[in-house]
């Protein structure tokens, strides 16, 4: 589009102005039908009301006074209705509002609709006004009704107006030329010369008392009657059948919850009684392992004791016999001991089957005590590997504290997966406090627990605008908020190519935003 000014005009030659002038009125249009758009979301989402205004319409008059007002609108938004009547093929022929004030009168009937219209587009590529009043004047021609009367327009010249806001022509006045073709409706001749064929209570004429209800024929009133009170008992019927559907499936979904109750209380027990076959046997073991540290402690006080002894006589001899053999056999029993404590080292590479954790912690201890009672190298060691640690008394000191939490770990943990609606974040505010000892607790769950523990991460990730997304504006204070479109290819870099519904019939199909200035379309 050129700016045209006094000093520039002779520089220009016919092609540059020819193209401008194009462009122009192609512009216009354009707008024109952009601004029909805007209107029609303005007034079926009701955003008028939130700068206090009460209708529409007043919106309009208020608004928009300088630019044609509410009547103005109306004659778009009713150009807009026979567009948007129009098969898809048909759309593009007319190119302005204007041109569809002729057949405004057909839309009722989309098959004349389209005949008119395809009929003007035989005659020219892009029919103008005039071509489309030719076309409806052959599709549905308005017949001129003769009266007794010699002059008609004076007996019948009876000025009206159309009073219904959902009527096209709401707010012009016209006149009654000819006599009503039935009880219920007139035929109306406006200024432009259109005649319209109007019901009763559609116009305010003070001078002339219409009726505003159809009447019928004695004959058809029983008839009419009857019909009511078929529809009516149909109505009841279907009611009643409604509230039974009703009651039983609030029945079916009552006992289905009954039913999962059971069933999870039924698996709580189990779960339970599982549980306490499990502690018992931790018990057993545990009693056992105290038997041993029990032994384990006898015999370090024993070997302190004889220790005790050489320190006070180093010179002395065992000479006595007995002596001398109660004290292999004293040596013995501790290197037997001894042996059978450090053959635990085997449990690490093949640990018991059940409470596994638990059970080499505690052994452990036990040979890390024994270690440290006896000072034995091979025990430490035995004590290392099953706890799987550095074999450091401080190392396994560290192993075991940190095995001790194992069991309260997997209660909690098991606690909150078993709440109902239980989500990541629940799973996390608890699994936070454990994770020095994940892989510990993480194999005490079992296989349901963990691909419960997957499936509430996956779902916690929101969802990615991708091709094939449905999506509309982030921003709320677009004008086209609400618009719909569609992501038809990723761009790469975050930026994406966006198809928008608004713009099918328009030149421009396409547009490619960022993905956060886009969000997933939600129907209002």
């Amino acid at each position: 589009m050129l700016t045209l000014e006094p000093e520039t005009t002779s520089a220009l030659d016919y092609n540059i102005l020819n193209t401008s002038i194009q462009d122009t009125f192609a512009a216009i249009d354009r707008f024109e039908w952009q601004a029909i758009e805007e209107l029609r979301v303005m007034r079926n989402n009701g955003y008028y009301s939130d700068a206090g205004y009460a209708s529409f319409e007043d919106y309009c008059e208020k608004e928009l006074t300088k630019h044609g007002g509410y009547r103005r609108v109306r004659d778009l938004l009713s150009a807009k209705k026979v567009v948007d009547t129009l098969p898809e093929e048909l759309k593009d022929k007319i190119t302005k509002p204007s041109q569809t004030r002729p057949l405004l009168r057909l839309v009722k009937t989309p098959d004349k609709l389209e005949r008119a219209v395809a009929i003007a587009a035989k005659e020219k590529p892009f029919p103008t006004a005039a071509d489309f009043v030719k076309a409806v004047q052959q599709v549905a021609p308005t017949v001129k009704r003769t009266t007794k009367s010699e002059n008609p327009k004076t007996q019948l010249c009876n000025s009206v107006t159309v009073s219904s806001p959902e009527h096209p022509r709401y707010g012009e006045s016209g006149v009654i030329e000819a006599d009503a073709p039935n009880h219920w409706q007139q035929i109306v001749t406006f200024a432009d010369g259109e005649r319209l064929l109007i019901n009763n209570a559609d116009l305010d004429a003070p001078s002339v008392p219409f009726p505003k209800e159809r009447s019928y024929p004695p004959e058809y009133t029983e008839a009419i009657a009857a019909l009511k009170e078929q529809h009516q008992q149909e109505l009841e019927r279907l009611e009643q059948e409604l509230r039974i559907g009703l009651q039983a499936e609030v029945s079916a979904k009552a006992e289905e919850q009954v039913i999962e109750q059971i069933s999870s209380l039924q698996n709580l027990y189990k779960q339970q009684r599982e549980q306490n076959i499990q502690l018992q046997q931790r018990l057993d073991e545990m009693e056992g392992l105290r038997k041993l540290e029990i032994e384990n402690q006898q015999l370090q006080q024993r070997i302190q004791e004889l220790e005790s002894a050489v320190e006070q006589r180093p010179s002395q001899q065992w000479g006595n016999t007995m002596t001398q053999q109660a004290t292999k056999a004293l040596n013995k029993q501790v290197k037997q001991a001894l042996e059978q404590t450090i053959d635990l080292r085997a449990l690490a590479q093949e640990p018991p089957k059940e409470n596994a954790q638990e059970c080499l912690r505690l052994m452990g201890m036990a040979l890390k005590n024994l270690a440290s009672a006896m000072n034995n190298t091979q025990a430490l060691e035995a004590a290392a590997i099953i706890l799987g640690s550095e074999p450091t008394p401080s190392a396994i000191a560290y192993r075991a504290e940190q095995l001790s939490m194992l069991p309260q770990a997997v209660s909690d943990i098991r606690q909150v997966l078993s709440k109902p609606g239980c989500t990541w974040q629940d799973y996390w505010a608890v699994a936070q406090e454990y994770e020095v000892i994940k892989q510990d607790y993480w194999a005490e769950l079992t296989t349901q627990e963990i691909d419960l523990i997957a499936a509430l991460q996956i779902a916690s990730q929101p969802p990615v605008i991708q091709v094939g997304s449905i999506v509309a504006y982030a921003d709320p204070y677009y004008t086209l908020y609400l618009a719909r479109g569609e992501v038809v290819e990723d761009l790469g870099e975050e930026e994406v190519l966006v198809a928008w519904d608004h713009w099918k019939n328009e030149g421009k199909k396409t547009s490619r935003y960022f993905r956060n200035e886009l969000r997933f379309w939600q129907p209002q």
